[in-house]
């Protein structure tokens, strides 16, 4: 062999194994040489649906939380509607297949998410609850939420209020075993007992996850105890707008006093003209951020408190317009 092509055959030979080298030498290589960027983790959060506004707002949170801190990716899925367990499991086991650096989930169901959390904290990807909480078991690290049961005693005290502490009462309850939703049930229900007068009529009855069964529902409700009846709580947006809906159908909105959780254009529209008479809020926003800081934070060393609570207030004509409130029933949101 003459010695152009042994120099021909030794080039090609480099070649062939610096091209073999990992992606994690060649990324330690360019580190070391100080020309290589700092690599993103992965956060994945993981909504209960997609479709309300509220997620809209938690989605801006976690991104801002990724912007603030600069070395984040946020890959925001979930399933487009809330009741869709077997979808929000799907897209858990999915993130843990892609190998993201952490979950922020709000679970749509206490329990169906479990088995699907503590793979993902098998697999060494660390766990955020946030909203909605899950059932006992997995060792996540943090659970960031509104004190939902509080934001259901303020909503107790609020319709109270609103029909002079005596009076018949619905409350419309969500779906089965959505924790944050259950919360809220409860702490009304526990809330009104302070007041003797005032009677819950029906508190069985579930709305569904969407403004049309919601107003469905109410209507029946109404042909029940309409007459007689004197307040309303539905416990969160699709059920708040189907409740609104089913009142100013009947003739009733401003009659049945109304208490809603969680803003929407038409129930900021009912806020002003009477036709609700207050909506409990939280903040969405915030809930977003903090999962995703929090989470982050974690990856690095950091522990967290068990809970990490993002606040509940209650927005009425009165107060509409002050700004704190204000930012609340129109928080800032992420397509």
């Amino acid at each position: 062999m003459d010695r152009r092509a042994l120099f021909v055959g030794i080039a090609v030979l480099t070649l062939l194994t610096g091209g073999c080298r990992s992606d994690s030498e060649q990324g330690m290589e360019a580190g070391a040489g100080g020309g290589g960027k700092e690599q993103k983790l992965r956060i994945a959060v993981i909504p209960k649906g997609t479709s309300h506004e509220f997620w809209k707002s938690v989605h801006y949170g976690a991104q801002q939380a990724a912007d603030e801190l600069g070395n984040v990716e946020i890959i925001w899925r979930g399933p487009v509607v809330e009741s869709d367990t077997g979808s929000q499991i799907e897209v858990v086991k999915s993130m843990i297949t892609l190998g993201v650096d952490g979950i922020a989930l709000a679970p749509n169901q206490k329990g169906g998410l479990v088995d699907a959390v503590s793979e993902a904290i098998d697999e060494g990807i660390p766990v955020v609850i946030f909203d909605s909480g899950l059932a006992p078991g997995p060792q996540i690290v943090s659970y960031v939420a509104t004190d939902n049961y509080r934001g259901g005693q303020l909503a107790a005290d609020a319709l109270a209020k609103a029909i002079g502490e005596e009076g018949n009462v619905i409350l419309l309850r969500y779906l089965a075993g959505s924790e944050s939703t259950e919360q809220r049930e409860q702490g009304f229900l526990d809330g009104i007992k302070k007041y003797p007068n005032i009677k819950v009529v029906s508190a069985d009855q579930r709305g569904g996850d969407n403004a049309t069964a919601s107003k469905e529902k109410v209507t029946q409700l109404l042909q029940l105890y309409g007459q007689d009846l004197d307040g309303i709580f539905a416990v969160c947006e699709p059920n708040a707008n189907g409740t609104l809906e089913a009142l100013r159908n009947a003739g009733l909105n401003g009659k049945v006093e109304f208490i809603a959780f969680d803003p929407s254009d038409a129930l900021i529209e009912g806020l002003k003209d009477g036709s609700c008479a207050g909506i409990v809020l939280q903040d969405p926003v915030q809930m977003g951020y903090l999962s995703v800081k929090t989470l982050v934070e974690a990856i690095g060393g950091k522990e967290a408190p068990p809970f990490i609570s993002t606040g509940e207030y209650l927005a009425t004509q009165e107060n509409m317009n002050e700004p704190r409130i204000a930012e609340l029933l129109r928080p800032p949101t992420l397509e």
